[in-house]
């Protein structure tokens, strides 16, 4: 898709050349790696500033989103009519401000956005972005027809904001803000392909948010799937552990999940099994035991375990597993047969 870098990670830092030179280097930067748009810093010293960019997705999907950590001192950044002509983007652009503050200026309007608040909004069109103090955002960037189909038919023909002191917008924008800060500054970011789904997800949640009754259940559900995504080693996770982090009854969880066809208990099984038999299958598992697994997924006994994989799956824990590394005497035939 055109105006899309290839995937990786790169960093870029104007510190490092002369002041009067930053704004160039980070126009020529910006219209290579993100878009093109004109700077003006409001300090004598230029832009001093860093950016960092990654891939989020497989080669794949490396075109579905890229995200920048940029950071820098007061400074306006404008997307003109004239720009988005000579250096077009088909992009649509969500930028959460991490610290600082922000104006917002566009065609229909202007708006201002404070830490933790997000902004929505279209690259084909115009904007000015300014910071009247020191700054940070994390911003992703998505192809037009994915964010259309994935997170808000239509797009967005005007840019929308959401606010970090919002009830109903406070934790998605918090859990963002998690994801996207978890792919920069690790060297193993984890699960790309995961951290794709949830930040696509996360977005259409806000863009669709305010259901009939004021709230939004799919936001709600994608909260509590995930927690418990990220607390299935806990033993003691439960739908009551799952409704009290998100503030609610454990009745309207069990509402929440039973409109998409299932449990809170259930899921929370489905998840585990899943996440077991992945890394049953992985060879760099390969000298755990059966129980490791077991109990590193929350599982209180290898009996329990090894029923309720063999219902769900069709085949035993065991029959999943990679050849493992031969320790001589014997042994590797007897710890195979642990099953």
């Amino acid at each position: 898709m055109p105006g899309h870098p290839a995937p990786g990670y790169s960093r870029m830092s104007t510190r490092s050349v002369a002041p009067a030179d930053r704004v160039d280097l980070w126009e020529d930067y910006n219209r290579q790696a993100l878009v093109g748009l004109r700077c003006s810093p409001h300090s004598e010293d230029g832009l001093p500033a860093t950016q960092t960019d990654t891939g989020l997705g497989s080669l794949r999907l490396a075109d579905i989103a890229d995200i920048a950590d940029i950071a820098g001192n007061e400074h306006v950044v404008e997307r003109s009519p004239q720009t988005c002509r000579t250096s077009p983007k088909d992009s649509v652009f969500a930028s959460l401000l991490v610290s600082g503050q922000a104006v917002f200026l566009h065609s229909g309007g202007c708006f201002t956005l404070g830490t933790g608040d997000l902004v929505l909004y279209d690259t084909r069109r115009s904007y000015l972005l300014g910071f009247p103090t020191a700054m940070r955002q994390l911003l992703v960037d998505v192809p037009r027809e994915v964010f259309t189909e994935r997170c808000l038919p239509g797009g967005v023909p005007t840019p929308l904001v959401f606010s970090s002191g919002t009830a109903a917008e406070a934790p998605l924008l918090r859990r963002l803000e998690t994801v996207l800060s978890a792919r920069f500054g690790r060297p193993d970011p984890g699960d790309t392909a995961a951290a794709e789904r949830r930040v696509l997800e996360l977005v259409h949640c806000l863009a669709v948010r305010g259901g009939p009754d004021g709230t939004d259940r799919g936001a709600r559900l994608l909260l509590a799937r995930d927690h418990i995504d990220r607390h299935l080693a806990d033993p003691r996770l439960c739908a009551a552990h799952v409704a009290a982090a998100l503030g609610i009854s454990t009745r309207q969880l069990s509402r929440d999940f039973r409109r998409a066809g299932l449990s809170p208990s259930r899921h929370i099984l489905e998840r585990r099994l899943e996440r077991a038999r992945q890394q049953l299958s992985d060879p760099a598992s390969a000298r755990l035991t059966v129980a490791d697994i077991a109990h590193r997924w929350g599982f209180a006994s290898q009996p329990h375990f090894t029923r309720v994989f063999r219902e769900h799956f069709g085949r035993t824990p065991g029959e999943l597993r990679p050849p493992r590394p031969a320790r001589g005497g014997g042994q590797e035939n007897a710890l195979r047969a642990e099953n």
